[in-house]
């Protein structure tokens, strides 16, 4: 297993954990009215759903509470968790749930709430002062152009085959799956993947002989369906090196799969598909992507693209910090916002047709996949070079990512992009 070093965690854990004698300390007396007050800003922002918070003074208070919504159970074992949520965001609040300084027994329905309160929130989570001003520095070292891609897209898929193999489903597929009914837990991963995977290539009507270019071609789950309808000529760009091989080794001789940066790609094909690749690209580098879509799809072809957007309402304030994901997983990606997306589609001529949102499937797929996750960790199936420290910011990020897409300001959405004919 090729593993980048998994201790990338550790800075987030050094920092001293809170006694267990939860006896409240003078400190704690001391500056209680100052946190309540942060937590005032707390209650005015969540117009829906409640959090019951234990606090280290020894009091108990319910945030929220007015409408019907998430209801979560936090336990605020130090101060200091509000001070890192002020100070760095979702980030902040990460470090501090490393530190041991909040816990609870379910930490989805948080998520969520936070998420479906973003917009009244407002800026209460969001990063400020020097952390965000560290965040975005950081964010910006790690920008995606050629070199940056090709590190940061090794950061988190050259984990391995071995360690995505363990959660994913048989076929591989690293991005949401489309359900039947995501409440109805009978069906399973791999048949949810592929009703996904049959949704984008019905929107190119492929026909033998046509030319299919795949931008973030995975482990090759995409490629192996559409030659399994059709005989088609393939070619899939990734800039990892183990999906490469994994997808090189799956469809043998009848694909071709190119470490190849998306802007270098040359050639004329009938059809593009792309799913949830946007995000690793970054706004600044939106309208390259979607140069090289127009360039290289035959008038009057069309680009099914899936994408991760987040709510155009808070935008602003995501793209001005840099929060748990692109600190800690997905280096230099940003979520979409649709609307600027899609006015730059448009102004190269791609017609933006067709849009299908599925959120609660997302969610649903995340909720599949710690499942896994932890079914192999029990199991004792995870390769020992990924110390617990790795397996805590997965389990992490999986939760947090499930509770943003129950939240609804996160959704996840198929289009197609249709080049207008010469």
């Amino acid at each position: 297993m090729n593993a980048v070093d998994p201790r990338r965690g550790k800075a987030a854990l050094s920092i001293r954990r809170p006694p267990a004698d939860r006896t409240p300390g003078w400190r704690a007396r001391l500056f209680a009215p100052l946190f309540h007050r942060m937590l005032d800003r707390i209650d005015q922002g969540l117009e829906q759903g409640s959090l019951d918070a234990s606090l280290p003074d020894g009091t108990r208070r319910l945030l929220g509470g007015r409408a019907p919504g998430f209801d979560c159970v936090v336990d605020l074992v130090d101060w200091r968790a509000l001070v890192r949520l002020a100070m760095g965001g979702s980030a902040g609040w990460y470090r501090a749930w490393a530190a041991g300084e909040w816990r609870s027994s379910d930490s989805v329905p948080l998520f969520a709430l936070f998420m479906a309160n973003a917009v009244s929130l407002g800026r209460v989570a969001r990063p400020h002062g020097p952390a965000r001003w560290a965040g975005r520095l950081l964010h910006w070292a790690r920008r995606n152009n050629r070199n940056g891609s090709r590190r940061n897209i090794a950061f988190h898929y050259d984990l391995g085959n071995d360690f995505y193999g363990l959660w994913l489903d048989k076929n591989m597929h690293y991005s949401s799956a489309l359900f039947l009914n995501p409440e109805d837990r009978i069906e399973s991963l791999e048949r949810a993947q592929l009703r996904k995977v049959d949704a984008l290539l019905d929107r190119l009507d492929l026909q033998e002989g046509q030319a299919l270019l795949e931008i973030g071609c995975g482990w090759g789950g995409l490629a192996e369906q559409a030659m399994e309808r059709c005989a088609i000529r393939y070619e899939g760009l990734t800039l990892s090196i183990e999906q490469a091989d994994y997808a090189r080794d799956r469809l043998g001789s009848g694909a071709q799969i190119h470490l190849t940066d998306y802007r270098d790609a040359q050639g004329q094909y009938e059809a593009i598909a792309s799913v949830e690749m946007v995000e690793a690209v970054g706004q600044p580098y939106w309208p390259d992507y979607l140069d090289a879509v127009a360039r290289l799809l035959k008038p009057g072809g069309r680009a099914a693209i899936q994408y991760i957007l987040i709510d155009d309402a808070i935008f602003d304030h995501y793209a001005r910090g840099a929060d748990f994901i692109q600190t800690y997983i997905f280096p230099g990606g940003m979520l979409m916002s649709e609307s600027r997306f899609r006015t730059l589609a448009q102004e190269r001529g791609l017609e933006w047709r067709d849009v299908v949102r599925f959120g609660d499937h997302y969610a649903e797929t995340l909720r599949r996949w710690r499942e896994r996750f932890d079914r192999a960790i029990d199991e004792g199936r995870l390769s020992a070079s990924f110390d617990q420290h790795f397996v805590d910011l997965w389990r992490y990020y999986l939760m947090y990512c499930e509770g943003g897409f129950r939240g609804g300001t996160i959704d996840v959405a198929q289009v197609t992009l249709a080049k207008l004919a010469a």
